[in-house]
Order: C-alpha cells, then structure tokens, then sequence
C-alpha cells in the first residue's frame, strides 16, 4: 500500500468524490458577492475579491460557531433574488466540479430567502434553476456530476413543519433530503418533532445537525426526535468514548484501550453516517475538547474505531477549502492512502440520498476513477 503522504503519484483533485455536507451560501465566490451585492445596495466588508476572501477566512477562524455563522449575513443577503439564487447555483456546480465531485448534496434554508418577495416554492425552483444550469455547464465540459438539494428548517425558528412539506413538495423537482441547521444549543430536534413524523410518513430522508455546537444529548435527540439517517459533523459522539493508553514507558507510541458508550457504540454499531467537516470542526471549536490543532480531531479515532466516516467541507468560502484540501489535510496529518480515501468516499456513496440503484451506479464509477489513479 502506497502512502500518499510520501509518494503523490497522482492528482487528489482528480479523484472522483462526493459531497455530502456542503451549504450553498458558504460555497460563492467572492467576486460574485461583490457583483450581486452591488446590484441590490448591500455594503460589504470589502469591494476587493481577494481581501473579501480573507475577510470571511479570518473571521471563520475565530473558534465559535456564533461568530462563524455571522459570516452569512452577508451572503444571504446577496440571494435574495431569482437572480442572485440561480447564479450561486450554477457557479457551486461549476466549482465543485472542479474539485472532481461527481455527486453532491447542496444544502440550504429557503426560509432566509423570502426578503425580497418570492415565495418559499420560488426560491427554491430558482436554486433548482441554478443547479440544473451548473450540470448542464459541466456536461458541455466533458464531465458528469449529479447534485440534489437538502431542503434545510433553521432550529430556532418555528418553520419546521411548513419546510418538511416543502421539501416532500419538491421531492421529485431536485429535493432529495432534509435537514435542521443554525444554533444547536437549546434547540434539541425535539422542537420539529411533528415534522420529523412528517418526513418519516412520507418515506423522505433526513440529517440532522448535531453533535458540532453540543454534544452528545444533542446526537440523541437528532436519532430519536429526528430520526436522522445521517448525523451533521457528528464530532462529538467521540465524547461517549475512553481511551486509556498501556504505558510503561517502554514505548515511543504507548497502545490505546478504547471503550466506548452507550450512544457511541449504538451510532458505529447501526453505521449511522458521519458529516465530518475537519477544517470546520477546527474554526468553530466542536472539537476543542481533543486540542486545538487538526491532529487532535477525532476523526481518525472514529475511522480506526469502525465508525461510518465521510468527509465534507461544509462551507468553502469561510474555511477557504475544497473537497481536495480536506483529502490532503488527512493524507498529511493521519498518513492516509488511496485506500484510504476510497473507503471514505464509499461510505459517502452508501450514505447518499439516493436510491440503491443509483448509489451501486454511483460506487461504481467511484471505483473505476479510484483504479486509474492507482494505476498511474
């Protein structure tokens, strides 16, 4: 097995991949705010694309979620039109395209779209808009990508049942899951308990945020009141597990016992899917528990346990990363190799928001690209 850390003997950006966590108003391009805020008044931090970059990095690098999520004032603030929606669509297509998805999952909140006038099903028929425009760009490229919307309620406000069927509403029409998402401490899945029952009724997947800002009763709440069949980051589960390492001082890399709780042991042994977003773990403190550097994020704990890792990004503009970035993070960090990244991106097909048929199809071509790379 050949360690990617040592020998890039192929490109990582050219591995095909799929994108599970991803927000539509964390992923434009700077240059694009600064256009689209112009059209409507709305004043920036920064009318220069490349200092407008740093603006939103180095404020996502405060290590809280609240000051991370102030970030997004200002791009939703510039999608408040069909205009502005479907644009920001299509160039999140073209862009992760280029960072080799072939499958991705946008999420957003229509809800904090309506300023502007348009309703709940236009907002989201424009964002569908847009995606369909970004597939049809890459088609014209030469390359294949499938995106879906997550249709997302923000947890503390008092939507979420008007969502969930928005989101039933348009599922044959691009919409193929949904989530809760915003501050998660003190507001518990319980909240759209009926909603949940809703979706549940009507056979449509959710993910739940939970387990990034609180803990593990938050990661409870998400399985029961939410019936998530993915959990959102998900960091925190690593809460609920002990390690306690046999060191006698014989040893430069003492061996680690690991026990793990209830929860824990329920969340790997059923393979619920994890949401790992690594580099925004980091900025927004969910793993201050373990360190403060990226070798201390439990990811590899969680992956060396059996449980069901898949990686994301989350938000590309705030914490200035790609798909490709967050590989190569771990490559560097955990010594990962091709097969590796292979096994993390078919747990990512397996947990997609598609139907059997289409995930086999989907790991398939996974395979194939993963066979040429390892061929080169």
């Amino acid at each position: 097995m050949t360690s990617l850390a040592t020998d890039l003997t192929f490109d990582i950006r050219a591995l095909p991949k799929v994108s599970l966590h991803d927000h539509l108003d964390g992923g434009l391009r700077p240059a694009t705010i600064i256009e689209l805020a112009a059209a409507v008044g709305h004043q920036l931090p920064s009318t220069d694309p490349v200092a407008l970059g740093e603006w939103f990095r180095d404020s996502a690098n405060s290590g809280s979620l609240e000051r991370y999520l102030e970030t997004f004032d200002h791009t939703i603030a510039v999608m408040q039109t069909r205009e502005g929606l479907a644009r920001v669509a299509r160039e999140f297509v073209e862009d992760l395209a280029d960072d080799g998805v072939v499958y991705g999952e946008v999420r957003w909140a229509p809800e904090q779209h309506l300023t502007k006038g348009l309703s709940l099903d236009e907002v989201v028929e424009a964002v569908q808009e847009g995606l369909d425009a970004g597939v049809d760009t890459v088609a014209e490229r030469g390359r294949t990508i499938q995106v879906g919307q997550l249709i997302t309620a923000m947890r503390h406000a008092d939507r979420g049942q008007e969502i969930a069927e928005l989101a039933v509403r348009h599922r044959n029409r691009g919409a193929v899951g949904f989530d809760i998402a915003g501050a998660e401490n003190g507001f518990l899945p319980a909240r759209f308990a009926d909603a949940f029952t809703y979706l549940a009724q009507h056979q449509f997947p959710a993910t739940v945020h939970a387990g990034e800002a609180a803990g593990v009763e938050s990661i409870v709440d998400a399985l029961v009141s939410g019936r998530a069949q993915r959990l959102g980051h998900g960091v925190r589960i690593a809460e609920d597990i002990t390690v306690e390492f046999d060191d006698d001082g014989s040893s430069d890399s003492p061996v680690g016992m690991a026990t793990l709780g209830q929860v824990a042991a329920w969340v790997r042994d059923r393979g619920v899917p994890l949401e790992v977003c690594p580099s925004s773990n980091l900025q927004t403190g969910a793993i201050e528990a373990f360190g403060k550097d990226i070798a201390s994020h439990p990811i590899d704990l969680l992956y060396q346990l059996g449980f069901n890792i898949t990686v994301n990004t989350d938000n590309r503009l705030m914490s200035g990363v790609s798909l490709t970035d967050e590989f190569e993070l771990l490559v560097e960090t955990f010594d990962y190799d091709l097969d590796d990244l292979l096994e993390l991106t078919l747990n990512a097909v397996e947990a997609a928001f598609l139907p059997l048929d289409s995930r086999t199809a989907l790991a398939e071509l996974i395979a194939q690209g993963y066979d040429s790379a390892g061929g080169a």
